[in-house]
């Protein structure tokens, strides 16, 4: 026998007088005569299970305690005794009135875009303006020569100033004067040698074309076409040998690791040194002065 309590609708399953959930006496309590075996088999005429019976009718209950037999209109009935079909046909309706709608486009894979606020630069297709020997007929006279050269300069250098320094000590002897060697005589000692050497290259280059060393092995100061320089570049090749002259001789032994064994005279008056006749000077020769120019 199944008991439903009338006062909260609860299913009691045991023996108890009162309710277990509102605890109403047992005169408050209504007893409903069904079969309750839980293995027993549906008998409805559309098939349906037990426990779809038992709500549908706890629902009639339920309305009839509250005073609406007739089921409210704002709540939907369950829909357990409806067939099978119509309920997919509803579902089918509703699917076909919603479009179809088109699959997303799939995105590409994001590309690397390298920016460049400076555009490389490139060496290698760039106009080479280095200045080099324009002929092949006027090569770079070698460094041995150059070098013994420079050590003939040296010498009439040193000859010149030991000279000077005889005549300065034969001067101060006779006026009772002396020769120290202070650090202020070292820089004063310095400077006048210096002045000997500005002198000395200046003179030579500017007026003779070359030095009494250069002329004693035969090397001449020629353009990079190969012909005699004019006065303006023989006074930048001045200018270039005091410079060189003032760093110590570090612009002489630039010739040691440059490309065309150029110091910093040669590049400073676009001139250089070589052991052949300039161009303007081997007509005389039987040479002509037509040549091709071999630029790198």
């Amino acid at each position: 026998m199944i008991r439903i309590c009338s006062k909260c609708g609860a299913l009691l399953l045991d023996d108890s007088e009162n309710c277990s959930f509102c605890n109403a006496p047992p005169e408050d309590r209504e007893e409903v005569r069904a079969p309750a075996a839980l293995n027993a088999v549906a008998s409805d005429e559309a098939g349906e299970p037990e426990w779809r019976v038992e709500v549908s009718r706890r629902l009639e209950q339920y309305r009839a305690r509250r005073g609406h037999p007739q089921g409210d209109e704002s709540q939907s009935g369950l829909p357990f005794r409806g067939r099978r079909g119509s309920i997919d046909v509803n579902i089918d309706d509703e699917i076909r009135e919603h479009p179809r709608t088109r699959p997303a486009a799939r995105q590409r894979p994001p590309e690397r875009v390298e920016i460049r606020v400076q555009s490389e630069l490139d060496f290698a297709s760039a106009a080479d303006d280095r200045a080099r020997p324009q002929t092949a007929l006027v090569p770079v006279a070698s460094l041995s020569r150059r070098r013994w050269a420079a050590v003939a300069d040296i010498f009439f250098l040193g000859l010149t100033c030991a000279a000077f320094v005889a005549l300065f000590l034969v001067a101060s002897k006779s006026a009772g004067g002396r020769l120290t060697f202070g650090k202020v005589d070292a820089g004063v000692y310095f400077a006048v040698a210096y002045l000997f050497y500005a002198l000395y290259f200046s003179l030579f280059v500017t007026f003779a074309g070359a030095t009494p060393g250069m002329q004693m092995l035969g090397l001449y100061v020629v353009r990079l076409d190969g012909s005699l320089p004019d006065t303006r570049q023989l006074l930048w090749r001045s200018f270039g040998y005091l410079l060189s002259g003032a760093t110590l001789a570090l612009g002489f032994l630039w010739a040691v690791w440059d490309e065309d064994h150029f110091t910093w005279q040669d590049r400073i008056s676009q001139t250089y040194i070589t052991s052949v006749i300039p161009l303007s000077d081997a007509g005389s020769l039987g040479v002509t002065a037509e040549h091709t120019f071999a630029h790198k």
